[in-house]
């Protein structure tokens, strides 16, 4: 085997109560439809041979040095506990240690069935994939915090949904795969060995500086508002943000029915599942909320003095809604050219998304256009927008900075839009990468203009997508 990946095993480690050992199943026919070069070099993989990288990113050959297994986690899912859940599609290969010296694991997505697929079939279909593939790394370029994408792979056999689709293999890049369900697993078994373990364990990997669970809550609380403010500056939708979709690292991961927003409107939903709109666009603070009080929760165990503890973690759950406001505030501030704080900003920037809502403004299109002078022309209600410049033109005279470069650093010209994903997978599905590989050449550079306007053009009518899937 020429291909080489510096296997250095931690999870693998642990107690058997937190994996199951596996190999991932072999696939009919692999073949390497996306390799992400720069991040193998990252990781320090060395390789020579695209057949080879098939056979191990499709799960038919593992590599030396592998420790394979599906991790244990649990969850709450669209509210409701799920006392076992686990990778029940997804092997993790194990970890290296990358070039900068972080640890980040490798796991095969859609690999087959483990112990804890219940009624699934352990695979993925070659949609999600490529959109999972397409939209992390987006966020990477974005400078957001995410799992990334190292390959994807077609396996050759089909895979049953409502209909027959062609089955995939993503290979994700993680600094963990460790969530809030995770905790939740082992604190409502009451097993406080493994719990402690757990907690010993993340704090090494992730937060050294945390000398107890009140500080490894905060330092959770404080990475996860930072990624929700972020989120909502892009016009992100994560689409399913159950605890087992929330990893301690403050990475986004899990990428299903996820989304950006075209015209802006707060209650945006794309997800297929989420049918009563628990994780819309402007719901996406206090879910996660929701999330770090169950994560509080799993770790009251860990206190010698559990009444004292569930003080100390209520304040900082409490607080976390003017954390959030805090970073979202600073996001949209730079949206919209401001670098200093001054009082009725927020009332300032609010006054601009209200006013896209009502009028169906497109959110990436309208901010970036705020830097050009353009962004008049994405309103039909001109006379309203020209009220709110003129409050804004005056706000933008106390600023020394150049308010033109701050909003072209926050304001991406271009984004995974949902219409165009689509378009590529139809492509792909045909055997034409072309649309993939130039949707990923744009989104490589998101603040720059693309080579193709078209990449920015919001969809037609008929473009528009409805609703997106998980892929399970």
């Amino acid at each position: 085997m020429t291909l080489s990946i510096p296997f250095d095993n931690s999870y693998a480690r642990l107690p058997a109560q937190f994996h199951a050992r596996l190999a991932p199943e072999p696939v009919r026919a692999p073949h390497l439809l996306a390799f992400n070069r720069p991040l193998a070099q990252e990781l320090g993989i060395a390789w020579d041979d695209a057949e080879e990288l098939a056979r191990v990113f499709g799960g038919n050959a593992v590599p030396e040095g592998a420790d394979p297994l599906a991790q244990l986690y649990a969850g709450h899912q669209f509210g409701q506990y799920n006392p076992q859940l686990g990778d029940g599609r997804a092997i993790l290969l194990g970890e290296v240690v990358d070039r900068a010296g972080r640890r980040r694991d490798i796991q095969l997505k859609g690999s087959g069935r483990t112990p804890y697929s219940r009624m699934g079939d352990g695979r993925a279909w070659f949609g999600p994939v490529l959109r999972e593939y397409v939209v992390s790394e987006a966020m990477h370029a974005l400078g957001i915090p995410t799992t990334r994408a190292l390959a994807a792979v077609s396996t050759g056999e089909p895979v049953l949904r409502e209909q027959v689709l062609p089955g995939a293999v993503l290979t994700r890049v993680a600094a963990s795969h460790i969530r809030v369900g995770t905790f939740q697993v082992f604190a409502a078994r009451r097993d406080i060995a493994s719990l402690r373990r757990l907690f010993d364990y993340t704090v090494a990997r992730h937060y050294p500086e945390a000398a107890d669970p009140q500080a490894l809550l905060d330092a959770v609380i404080a990475a996860q508002a930072r990624l929700v403010a972020q989120w909502m500056s892009v016009g992100f939708i994560h689409g399913v943000m159950n605890t087992d979709n929330c990893a301690l690292s403050g990475e986004t991961i899990d990428y299903g029915p996820c989304a950006f927003v075209d015209d802006y409107h707060p209650d945006t939903v794309f997800s297929s599942i989420d049918r009563m709109g628990r994780y819309a666009y402007a719901n996406q603070p206090r879910i996660i909320v929701w999330n770090m009080a169950q994560l509080a929760t799993a770790l009251v165990p860990l206190m010698p003095d559990e009444e004292a503890a569930i003080e100390g973690f209520t304040r900082s759950v409490h607080a976390m809604p003017a954390r959030i406001e805090a970073e979202w505030l600073a996001r949209f501030r730079a949206k919209i050219g401001l670098s200093t704080e001054a009082e009725g900003d927020l009332d300032l920037v609010s006054g601009l998304l209200d006013l896209m809502a009502r009028d169906g403004a497109d959110f990436t299109n309208t901010f970036r256009a705020l830097a050009t002078g353009d962004a008049r022309d994405q309103f039909t209600d001109r006379a309203e927008f020209d009220a709110w410049a003129a409050r804004w033109q005056a706000r933008l005279e106390a600023e020394e900075e150049d308010p033109e470069a701050v909003m072209r650093a926050a304001n991406p010209a271009v984004i995974p839009r949902n219409h165009r994903i689509e378009e590529m997978i139809d492509a792909a599905l045909g055997g034409d990468m072309a649309p993939f590989e130039a949707l990923m050449q744009a989104l490589s550079r998101p603040y720059e203009a693309p080579e193709d306007p078209a990449l920015t053009r919001p969809p037609k009518a008929s473009e528009r997508v409805q609703a997106t899937f998980c892929g399970t």
